[in-house]
């Protein structure tokens, strides 16, 4: 990249804006509801207005939280967005001005962070169909990653027997056998939150999985209820009196996104997750979205990762694999940092041998 095109790609400023100007955001993670939902759960938002040597400003949302006793990190989840027209989701084929970027764009927020803050972490929305664009120095990888960095898309602006053609043939017939079984699916949003968190438990169990209280989910479902163009909903797949199933998705401008998912141990043969998966996204086309991210894969097909199956679930419904660069830290005070990223590093380590443990079960 030569210096004109650093340049294009720089921030010319960051200047402090209110939350509202969020709304606007892309991505989910960027607007202005999660911002609000965050901030209920020790999250403090700082909002920005970048405005871009190329011209044009877009939102930036970034959040912090405490670290330890006198000290604090900031997080800007998928972002910064750059200025342009909205893609169906959030990002770009490449990594425009790199770790470079994100360096200068740390430097400007700097100032309007709390002077406790020892790093900020970013997770660029920037993709890779091949493998994820990799932002560099002087930013450093991450302990762990905040974001899933890969993901399956689905294109929604197709007809619903082309979208069908184009899954996995197991994948389509699992849909079909649950339909033929008498499987049912229904909306039943906040009114479900107590079947939903029963059945999410009952998968944490299985897979040996952490989730939040149930609190957490009924706070996600208030927040969403007074934000404009945020259409939160809860399906729930049935059958004989059992409830087997259901997925929290949100429905927000061109990108509906599948955020949580629970099953049951029972009737597992009758395939409901995927009924479910199918409903919901041929309600998000009728509402007018281009694409259903189905949200967060293992990095590659490995039977032996112990999410093996999950990937198997999500690229069975024929979208495209998409990679983002996954999680990466600028660093404000280097001892404090090389001390959090320690104590990470062994939390993910401990997290990922319960994991193996469980799946060799």
């Amino acid at each position: 990249m030569n210096g004109d095109d650093e340049r294009e790609n720089s921030v010319r400023s960051a200047v402090p804006a209110d939350l509202s100007l969020c709304g606007g955001a892309g991505s989910f993670l960027q607007s202005a509801f999660w911002g609000n939902f965050k901030s209920r759960f020790g999250w403090e938002t700082r909002p920005f207005s970048l405005e871009w040597e190329r011209g044009g400003s877009r939102p930036l949302l970034v959040l912090c939280r405490a670290l330890c006793p006198g000290f604090s990190f900031a997080y800007v989840p998928w972002g910064p967005e750059a200025p342009g027209p909205l893609l169906p989701f959030p990002g770009s084929g490449g990594a425009p001005g790199g770790g470079a970027l994100l360096a200068a764009l740390a430097e400007s927020v700097k100032p309007f962070l709390p002077r406790s803050a020892a790093f900020i972490r970013f997770d660029p929305p920037w993709y890779g169909l091949e493998s994820p664009p990799v932002p560099g120095a002087p930013l450093v990888r991450a302990a762990s990653d905040v974001q899933p960095p890969g993901t399956v898309l689905v294109d929604l602006e197709r007809d619903e027997e082309v979208m069908l053609a184009a899954m996995k043939p197991k994948c389509r017939y699992n849909i079909l056998l649950a339909e033929r079984k008498g499987v049912t699916v229904r909306r039943t949003d906040a009114g479900g939150l107590d079947v939903f968190y029963g059945l999410l438990c009952e998968t944490a169990r299985r897979d040996g999985i952490t989730v939040h209280g149930a609190g957490y989910y009924r706070s996600l479902f208030d927040s969403a209820g007074g934000e404009p163009g945020v259409d939160l909903r809860l399906y729930t797949a049935c059958h004989g009196g059992d409830d087997l199933a259901a997925a929290v998705v949100l429905f927000r401008g061109p990108a509906a996104v599948y955020l949580y998912g629970a099953s049951s141990n029972v009737k597992r043969n009758l395939m409901a997750p995927y009924l479910l998966q199918w409903q919901a996204m041929k309600d998000a086309r009728i509402a007018g979205c281009a694409v259903y991210d189905l949200f967060g894969i293992p990095p590659c097909d490995d039977p032996s990762h112990p999410m093996a199956g999950l990937y198997r679930f999500k690229t069975g419904f024929g979208g495209t694999i998409v990679h983002r660069p996954g999680s990466w830290d600028y660093v404000y005070r280097p001892l404090v940092f090389r001390a959090s990223r320690t104590a990470e590093a062994v939390r993910k380590r401990i997290m990922n041998a319960k994991r193996k443990k469980r799946g060799r079960r």
